[in-house]
């Protein structure tokens, strides 16, 4: 009979420190929120440069760059899996959480480049900024990372100031929302998951 306490003590014992390693074993490295960051940053500061200095009338070709940054995710997503041995509640949930922003974004996209005018553009850049702000937020409360909850309630307050400021600046707050929501806390990702994987 203490044989078998001893036993059910130790697989209680190796269950819980099973549990604790997966719980401890911070998964998201940033690499993601660096990508996009990095390349909507591009992209952004790029399309106000040559719309309103150099005045170039395809503008939004800058964007095609965003082709290579889903074939670059593509690629980094089918290697990790193939590498990963434990996929977490969380990654699914995360996964989840972009996997509506992208369906959203696609929706919105087109609405918005059937119905607004040329000059309307900017309500695009606010409708885009407030969806920025959705998952960028619940990223945060999911990982329970405090960068992504303040990068995804300053998106929402850039798309209150897209309507306030200038329209031909409201390209630019895409740039300041994607260092702020994005780069910074990507950083701070790849800093906490190298400490908590070492």
């Amino acid at each position: 009979m203490q044989d078998e306490n001893i036993t059910q003590q130790e697989s209680l014992a190796i269950i819980e420190s099973m549990i604790n390693k997966a719980r401890n074993q911070f998964s998201e490295n940033g690499f993601v929120y660096l990508l996009w960051g990095w390349v909507i940053f591009f992209c952004s500061t790029s399309e106000f440069i040559l719309l309103n200095v150099v005045h170039y009338s395809r503008h939004y070709l800058v964007w095609m760059l965003v082709w290579v940054a889903i074939a670059v995710q593509i690629y980094y997503y089918s290697t990790r899996e193939k590498i990963k041995i434990v996929r977490t509640y969380t990654d699914d949930i995360a996964a989840y959480v972009w996997l509506v922003f992208v369906i959203m974004m696609v929706l919105c996209g087109t609405l918005i480049n059937s119905v607004l005018l040329p000059q309307q553009a900017y309500i695009g850049t606010v409708v885009i900024l407030v969806l920025y702000g959705m998952p960028t937020f619940l990223s945060g409360i999911i990982l329970k990372f405090k960068p992504l909850i303040i990068g995804g309630v300053c998106c929402w307050l850039l798309s209150i100031a897209g309507v306030l400021i200038s329209h031909e600046f409201t390209i630019l707050l895409i740039s300041v929302a994607v260092v702020v929501a994005w780069i910074i806390p990507g950083y701070l990702l790849r800093n906490k998951y190298k400490k908590e994987n070492q």
